[in-house]
């Protein structure tokens, strides 16, 4: 085995950096990208014969692994949590300030309600008869807060 490690090159750390990449493009969810930069900068520095020792090579793939996973983490992760529609999925929220008539009563300020054509539960701070106007005002979860037209209470 410590032969193996002995005849270590480049190639062998071109192709584990690009097997790596198929498997991140497989799905890994950034888990491998590290891994795969830091593969390839050491394929790149035994190349140009910076390194020759196969101790030195793993060290320096530990190391630049890490470093890289840390550096992906932190920096370029972010920017996948920035977003011009940030309610996009958030169904409840896209509701508020939306107004309709209850076509059912609303007793002790709770219920379900027809908005559009989805059912949502819904609550309010008082009973609601049938044939009132109502606005949405919050959303906790999947619960819309809802007001009578007119009120200032939030």
């Amino acid at each position: 085995m410590a032969d193996w490690f002995n005849t270590l090159t480049q190639w062998h750390w071109l192709i584990l950096g690009t097997v790596l990449l198929i498997l991140e493009m497989l799905g890994a969810s950034g888990f491998l990208i590290g891994l795969a930069v830091a593969s390839l900068v050491v394929a790149g520095t035994v190349a140009l014969g910076m390194i020759d020792s196969w101790s030195y090579q793993l060290l320096l793939f530990a190391l630049l692994g890490i470093g890289f996973t840390v550096l992906y983490w932190r920096v370029f992760r972010s920017f996948n949590r920035h977003t011009d529609e940030p309610l996009l999925n958030d169904r409840a929220a896209q509701l508020i300030g939306r107004k309709f008539v209850l076509a059912q009563n609303l007793d002790n300020g709770q219920g379900r309600v027809q908005v559009g054509d989805t059912l949502w539960k819904a609550e309010a701070e008082a009973t609601l008869v049938a044939g009132t106007q109502v606005e949405v005002y919050a959303s906790e979860g999947m619960v819309i807060k809802i007001r009578p037209l007119g009120s200032a209470n939030a």
